[in-house]
């Protein structure tokens, strides 16, 4: 049976998979992350999920499954990473108030025994609602907003916030479940 490798340290990943019911390894990947400057598109995050499970999977046995995951949050064409600071968080959250955006999971699975690459990408759609100043400075003094893509986790926020979300759950929290069940079963 072949081990799964999780090539990340984010603590969300990592609970979506113990839900999920996997049994797994963390071996997280050292590949420094950066998007070309070019025009976004969503095959750039699955090409850098592709790159960190690479990066991982020299380091694994040949008995290894290694599953890579990058996520962002976009809103009017515009990347949101993690903000730099404080203030970097409130200009996000304030950005994204009272509108849709779209958050791009990259996915890949590298089968180490055959080599075979399964790379895809899910897209979910989160409608927030109009945002107070008072909303926006409590969330960021009482969660961390700092290690997450487009300044929020949505697992956390709290009642009001999020007016809509069309897609998969656990795609806006890092790690589309689903997709990644499926890519397990094909390898």
């Amino acid at each position: 049976m072949k081990k799964l490798v999780l090539a990340s340290k984010s603590p969300r990943r990592k609970q979506i998979l113990e839900k999920a019911g996997f049994k797994f390894i963390i071996i997280p990947s050292n590949y420094d992350e950066k998007l070309p400057h070019s025009k976004f598109t969503p095959e750039m995050i699955a090409e850098l999920a592709f790159k960190k499970a690479a990066e991982t999977a020299a380091r694994c046995d040949k008995n290894s499954l290694i599953l890579g995951a990058d996520t962002v949050v976009v809103h009017k064409e515009h990347v949101l990473g993690k903000p730099k600071s404080k203030d970097d968080a409130r200009k996000m959250l304030e950005e994204l108030s009272d509108d849709t955006h779209y958050v791009v999971t990259g996915v890949c699975l590298i089968d180490n025994s055959t080599g075979k690459i399964y790379k895809t990408y899910v897209i979910t759609y989160v409608t927030f609602n109009e945002l107070s100043d008072k909303m926006i400075n409590d969330y960021i003094e009482q969660f961390n907003p700092m290690d997450k893509a487009g300044a929020y986790g949505i697992q956390e926020l709290p009642d009001g916030f999020v007016k809509s979300v069309d897609g998969e759950f656990d795609n806006v929290i890092g790690l589309p479940s689903k997709i990644v069940t499926e890519l397990i079963k094909q390898a």
